[in-house]
């Protein structure tokens, strides 16, 4: 399976990486037929958070590598300091309460890559920087990224690291998919743009893209009088996000793969280092993803397939 770097990490990052917020000790041998399936097949990356299933899926991950004794062939993506009934909650207390909980529950000493979930911007950057760099300079997080950040604040907080030679963010997740989300699918959430796809390309930060296949949109089962998924028709029904799904349907049949393995390589065919969280829970689902990451796009096929303005390739 193809790999990134991300600076921080001396593991390489496979570009599919498994979802795990269904995971649970309870569903422990799904739990495993999915991990093991997708190591099989060379994938090494595990999104995981502290808020998924109440702790249960960083539980359940943390027993299936004990189990398999394989925690150091294993980079593990987890996120913290997420929202909660009283508000915000990013700030250093916060952080370092769901970051002690998730080293407990995942069994380790340390994290790969390490997420904020979310973003408040009335918290000065240095703050979170100098807070973040305690525990990397501890040992316990390799590399520090935003999830749901926008790229301002992530470039005012490497701003602030640089001139004190601090560890500043060396990746972001943000929502990246070929249906463009016309609102947040959650509070707080972040879907990147064209200008902030631009930004990645200028400083080469990696995306790791959650809902990059745009949850089904591509998947044939949905058409523009179906609105049976009021969330997908609140956030992706648009006249041109259908004109991209009839262009990724187009490409397909011309490349003989299927549509959302188009959108998945529109993804992963960015000017930058990208990757995408996955949600396969069966082999067939496995599969369809680890065929997509080979595809390989031009620029001016992605060019055309999001921008609807232009009429030809």
């Amino acid at each position: 399976m193809k790999t990134i770097t991300i600076p921080g990490l001396t593991k390489p990052v496979t570009t599919l990486i498994q979802g795990s917020d269904y995971f649970r000790p309870s569903v422990y041998e799904q739990v495993c037929q999915v991990l093991d399936r997708f190591f099989a097949i060379g994938g090494n990356t595990i999104d995981t958070a502290h808020i998924y299933c109440g702790g249960e899926s960083e539980v359940a991950i943390g027993q299936w590598m004990k189990e398999r004794n394989n925690r150091e062939d294993v980079v593990i993506l987890t996120k913290g300091a997420h929202h909660d009934q009283n508000g915000t909650r990013v700030n250093p207390e916060a952080i370092s309460k769901d970051l002690f909980e998730s080293l407990e529950r995942l069994g380790t000493d340390y994290i790969d890559l390490y997420a904020l979930h979310r973003d408040d911007q009335n918290v000065p950057v240095n703050v979170i920087i100098d807070a973040l760099n305690e525990h990397i300079a501890a040992g316990r997080i390799k590399a520090i990224g935003g999830s749901n950040w926008t790229v301002q604040r992530l470039q005012e907080a490497n701003e602030y690291a640089a001139a004190n030679g601090l560890v500043g963010f060396t990746f972001s997740s943000p929502n990246l998919s070929l249906a463009k989300a016309k609102e947040p699918f959650w509070a707080g959430c972040v879907s990147a743009d064209a200008a902030d796809c631009q930004w990645h390309e200028k400083y080469q930060i990696p995306l790791l893209s959650w809902s990059s296949q745009a949850r089904g949109f591509f998947t044939g089962r949905f058409s523009s009088n179906d609105y049976s998924n009021a969330d997908l028709v609140r956030v992706f029904y648009s006249d041109e996000n259908w004109e991209r799904l009839r262009r990724a349907e187009e490409l397909a049949k011309e490349k003989g793969v299927s549509t959302i393995q188009i959108a998945l390589a529109y993804v992963l065919n960015q000017p930058f280092p990208s990757c995408a969280l996955i949600g396969a829970q069966n082999e067939a689902e496995l599969h369809s993803c680890y065929e997509g990451s080979k595809i390989v796009l031009t620029q001016e096929e992605i060019k055309w397939l999001e921008d609807v303005a232009i009429s030809v390739r």
